[in-house]
């Protein structure tokens, strides 16, 4: 079993306004409708790659069914808990305004809510995958990832976290098989500046004694860096492309390591799944799909 969890999924609405003007009635002239969120993008880009999975989170009212509906149209299973009140959040994405975004709050969750969501994670087992991606929405406690971490403490489901700060340092205890924070969120928890690929490896290396198994260190247009369980530690420039669009480029390679590391149980091509994945997202419209990333793959195993 492999299963992705988003608290808070959203529905994100891309567009691009010509020449904004603050006040004033503004038209769109591109729009793009996605089902949003760390985990269900690991969802979508699993599903791209061949790999059955299933989304895990809470969805609510109108807007959480039609998150359902589109990820069903992608062929992506999900199993959403429904809240009754309030409704799944929306994000407004301005591309065309240097990135601008406004990101809806989303539905309350009570706790009954979320022992629903942990009596489902309750039949996960040795050898089964579950991601735990991005942040917790104020009406859930603060150590969830914690919470699930412990619960599932020690029945060898291997568990990717990509959070920041301390929802990630606080989880590292629990042995997580991947974590993957970028070289500014892996810098923020040891108070220093990553700048090089060099800068990251210790640093990396600091989380393993903290408890991570496997550290990916996503790097932007500097690449990344694998500092893995067995001591082994690679390191690749980016992919030379065109970046389109940086959303979910994050979530791309996390989806692509993991991807790699089920198709063979090997470090070095689990990295250049995840540079390629990773990559092939930054280079595309929508998420990559199999053959925009094998196309990277191609790129980076021959340089």
């Amino acid at each position: 079993m492999i299963c992705t969890v988003t608290f808070n999924p959203s529905l994100d609405y891309i567009i691009s306004v010509e020449d904004f003007k603050l006040g004033l009635t503004n038209r769109t002239s591109s729009e793009l409708m996605l089902p949003g969120g760390k985990g269900i993008n690991v969802s979508i880009v699993l599903k791209n790659l061949g790999i059955e999975n299933t989304a895990l989170g809470f969805m609510a009212g109108f807007v959480g069914d039609e998150i359902v509906r589109r990820l069903e149209e992608m062929g992506v299973n999900s199993d959403f808990i429904g809240i009754s009140e309030g409704v799944s959040r929306i994000n407004v994405k301005l591309k065309s305004i240097d990135g601008t975004e406004i990101n809806g709050m989303g539905p309350e969750i009570s706790s009954d809510k979320v022992q629903e969501l942990m009596e489902k994670l309750d039949t996960l087992k040795k050898g089964d995958v579950l991601f735990l991606a991005g942040s917790i929405p104020s009406s859930m406690p603060d150590d969830m990832y914690e919470k699930i971490m412990e619960r599932l403490d020690g029945r060898g489901v291997m568990i990717v976290v990509d959070a920041t700060r301390d929802l990630l340092v606080n989880v590292l205890k629990y042995h997580p098989f991947l974590v993957k924070p970028n070289n500014h969120e892996l810098g923020e928890i040891f108070g220093v500046e990553l700048k090089t690929r060099q800068d990251v490896i210790p640093y990396g290396k600091k989380l393993q004694e903290k408890g991570a198994r496997n550290v990916l260190i996503s790097m932007a247009g500097e690449g990344a860096v694998l500092v893995a369980e067995n001591g082994q530690v690679f390191e690749k420039p980016a992919p030379k492309g065109k970046l389109i669009n940086g959303v979910g480029a994050g979530d791309s390679m996390v989806a692509g390591f993991m991807a790699g590391w089920m198709e063979r149980q090997e470090y070095e091509h689990a990295f250049h799944m995840g540079i390629s994945a990773g990559s092939a997202s930054a280079f595309s419209e929508n998420l990559a799909a199999k053959e925009e990333i094998q196309a990277v793959y191609k790129q980076v195993t021959e340089e």
